[in-house]
């Protein structure tokens, strides 16, 4: 233990390295934005996150199987990065297989569009400021400011943490505060990504206030969102409310006079790629209908517990009570039934009972119960290993070992549910898609709807089109929803 009296001979040049650090970092001019810059993170580590992070979010999404949008949306990028304030980065442009209207960037080049905004935009101009707009948090360094700063408030809790028993004491729960502050853009990066991606777009010569129409599609999205009960769109995770930047990028371009002479749109072009789009969830890679859950590409199905939330993602299938005190998880094996079930048995901390042998609705299994040690204290569950096909399944059904007795019937059910698909209706289900209706002038949005029915409500594919029901469709295509369950 330090004694009483060092302190105050310890304190200062603790301080003293801290202020220097600061003092250093804080010097960088961003070039992009001509402003000072709060930065402890050099380029090489911005781009070492992005590559590291970049599989983890293919895997989470996936990528969309189309080629021929793949390399539209990364050709268009790579020519408004060229423009931009930083070329060489390794820049990566990705469309997602996602239904959510959404776009996001990580440090270093990585940027990634869903399908769900593709189908959203009319024009590849709004393309051509979406890709800017998230240019621009790399070019901003917005990540790598916030992640600067982040560390800096984990270095002044180090040496806090030396200095002062009370913080030293508190320091974890500091940590996990100082991390949640610094999950989301703020109104300023966001009005500055706006900007720079206003003058990528201009830069090759499109109509940037295509980019305010993108903004006023995402305001009447969130209202269409929180008005019909459905959770709001994506973007509201990770961008501010749109509403009122629409007003800025309009000012932004009539005081600076950005128009260019004859300005880039591309409406019709880029409408007609859309053309048998997926849109909306792909039914092909799993859904919950009447209580069953369904996979029509791999031809299972299984029968959750009554009332639990099921979550349908990429790699593994989740159901939980509302309670939260259990979870039951699907997910697909590396090797055969007998061959997983030791790996599994073998894993640290875990205990389980003799594996037993069995046929599950006609399909090979190995079942067995276990124990876990968590950080929370002891887990209780049962495992199987299901043979269909080519393929192992995993079925892990959990809770705290005080709650199993409570949990364990519905999850035994569900395990034994586990079965092949054979129903013809489910096994040639299709994803619904987009439809494109050539105009012959403007047309009114309800007579369209009326004549040219969709398979989702009206609404939204007022809002696939970009006007609101009661107006006028003006643009060489309109779109369309059809198919799906």
């Amino acid at each position: 233990m330090i004694p009483a009296s060092m302190l105050h001979t310890t304190r200062p040049p603790l301080m003293l390295l801290l202020a220097t650090v600061l003092a250093i970092a804080a010097c960088a001019v961003n070039p992009a934005t001509g402003e000072r810059q709060f930065l402890l993170i050099g380029e090489e580590r911005e781009i070492q996150m992005g590559r590291e992070s970049d599989p983890a979010i293919v895997a989470q999404y996936g990528l969309y199987p189309d080629s021929s949008v793949q390399r539209y949306v990364r050709d268009l990028g790579l020519r408004l990065a060229a423009v931009s304030e930083r070329p060489d980065l390794p820049w990566t442009f990705r469309v997602l297989d996602d239904p959510a209207i959404n776009a996001f960037a990580l440090p270093g080049g990585f940027i990634y569009v869903t399908r769900g905004i593709l189908a959203h935009f009319e024009s590849e101009a709004q393309l051509a400021g979406v890709l800017g707009h998230e240019i621009g948090h790399v070019t901003g360094k917005h990540s790598a400011e916030q992640m600067s700063t982040a560390q800096a408030a984990q270095l002044g809790l180090v040496v806090g943490a030396v200095a002062s028993e009370t913080v030293r004491d508190n320091f974890d729960p500091i940590q996990g505060l100082v991390g949640l502050g610094f999950l989301k853009f703020g109104r300023e990066d966001e009005n500055q990504a706006d900007e720079l991606g206003v003058r990528y777009m201009t830069r090759l010569g499109y109509d940037p206030r295509e980019l305010a129409g993108v903004m006023e599609m995402l305001a009447a999205s969130s209202r269409l969102a929180s008005g019909g009960g459905g959770r709001l769109p994506e973007w509201q995770s990770t961008h501010p409310n749109p509403e009122n930047r629409v007003r800025s990028i309009l000012a932004q371009v009539e005081e600076q006079s950005l128009v260019p002479a004859d300005p880039i749109v591309r409406g019709e072009e880029f409408v007609g790629r859309l053309a048998g789009l997926t849109y909306g969830p792909n039914p092909r890679e799993g859904y919950v209908e009447d209580g069953v859950f369904h996979h029509p590409d791999l031809a299972f199905r299984f029968v959750p517990p009554a009332g639990w939330q099921v979550q349908n993602l990429k790699q593994a299938v989740l159901a939980g009570p509302p309670e939260q005190d259990a979870i039951l998880q699907l997910t697909i094996a590396e090797s055969d039934p007998s061959a997983a079930a030791n790996g599994f048995g073998n894993q640290q901390g875990v205990r389980t009972s003799q594996p037993m042998n069995r046929t599950i609705n006609g399909l090979s299994a190995v079942v067995m119960d276990f124990r876990a040690t968590a950080q929370d204290g002891e887990l209780q569950g049962q495992v199987a290993f299901i043979r269909h096909d080519d393929l192992t399944y995993q079925l892990l059904g959990y809770a705290p070992a005080q709650r199993w007795p409570n949990r364990e019937s519905a999850i035994e059910g569900s395990i034994r549910s586990f079965a092949e698909e054979t129903s013809p209706a489910v096994l040639s289900v299709e994803p619904a898609r987009i439809d494109l209706i050539r105009l012959s002038g403007a047309e009114p949005f309800d007579a369209f709807a009326e004549r040219y029915p969709s398979s989702v409500p009206a609404e939204r594919v007022a809002l696939l089109n970009q006007v609101q029901p009661g107006g006028v469709l003006r643009g060489a295509y309109a779109k369309r929803v059809v198919g799906g369950r």
